[in-house]
């Protein structure tokens, strides 16, 4: 980890990036230096971050369901820069299961870390921002925040609640100078989709659902990969784009498929979208 900054601040814009220790935070971070930024990447798995802390970029162990280790990490930041110019909101993840099969343990866990932990970040970020008259927020939404799938319930209410408290904050946040801006990924190749459909089949395994959830699983894995899917570094300039564009989007769609999704839930009724997604998910 990076020892405390002994020489004067930089005038560079400074950025925090969470969920930083692989793929679209990883590579957000590595384009955002590039761009000019003074940036700190935040997550748990500190040790995972050496590469980028050799690239000059701070590394710092963050929990975004920990309060000490988020207040530590923005004082951190405004110790040794005195400003905080960009928050990318990225850590997060998904848990699937049927809903019945779903701990509402899991499921509260779920919000703590893909809504809960943001929006605590947000407060802890934005006096300086106000001050500043200047900053800005970018949240990682999903394409699933715009369309639902079966066994996707607890993974799919966090984005719905982040869009709708991003809308919110958009406006809330325009007369201090701080701007909020949506980013919605279609499928990117990561660790998130092994960890997705893993907990698909063993939380539904063996009861009524486990058969439909282990074609759904099949189907989350046919897109894991290049051909149907982007890297991480797509998503990454789509950010480091909302980070930095002088009048940005409120929402950013990004990824292969997103505009087809999107396109779709626009001109679909309900019934044919369940029917839709019925015959992808459902059957063995």
């Amino acid at each position: 980890m990076s020892s405390p900054r002994t020489s004067p601040p930089s005038s560079a814009p400074t950025a925090l990036v969470t969920g930083a220790s692989s793929g679209i935070g990883e590579e957000t971070a590595r384009r955002l230096r590039a761009a000019g930024f003074e940036v700190y990447a935040a997550a748990r798995r500190v040790e995972r971050m050496a590469g980028l802390e050799a690239d000059g970029i701070h590394v710092h162990r963050m929990d975004v369901t920990d309060e000490e280790s988020m207040s530590a990490g923005v004082q951190r930041i405004l110790d040794e820069q005195g400003r905080i110019d960009v928050l990318v909101n990225n850590a997060g993840y998904g848990s699937y299961g049927a809903v019945e099969d779903v701990p509402i343990d899991e499921a509260r866990r779920q919000f703590e870390v893909n809504l809960f932990g943001l929006a605590r970040l947000v407060q802890l970020v934005l006096p300086t921002m106000r001050e500043q008259r200047s900053g800005r927020i970018v949240n990682i939404s999903s394409i699933g925040a715009v369309y639902y799938e079966p066994f996707g319930a607890w993974y799919h209410a966090t984005k719905f609640a982040l869009d709708g408290f991003s809308d919110s904050l958009r406006v809330e946040l325009a007369p201090f100078g701080v701007q909020v801006v949506l980013v919605h990924p279609a499928g990117v190749v990561t660790e998130w989709n092994t960890i997705a459909r893993e907990s698909l089949v063993e939380r539904s395994a063996g009861g009524v659902y486990a058969a439909s959830a282990r074609n759904a699983a099949r189907v989350m894995a046919s897109v894991d990969n290049p051909r149907a899917s982007s890297g991480p570094d797509v998503v990454a300039k789509k950010i480091v784009k909302a980070a930095t564009a002088r009048r940005p989007h409120s929402r950013y769609a990004v990824g292969k498929g997103a505009r087809t999704i999107m396109t779709s839930r626009r001109v679909l009724p309900d019934r044919a979208m369940d029917a839709v997604l019925s015959r992808m998910y459902l059957r063995d």
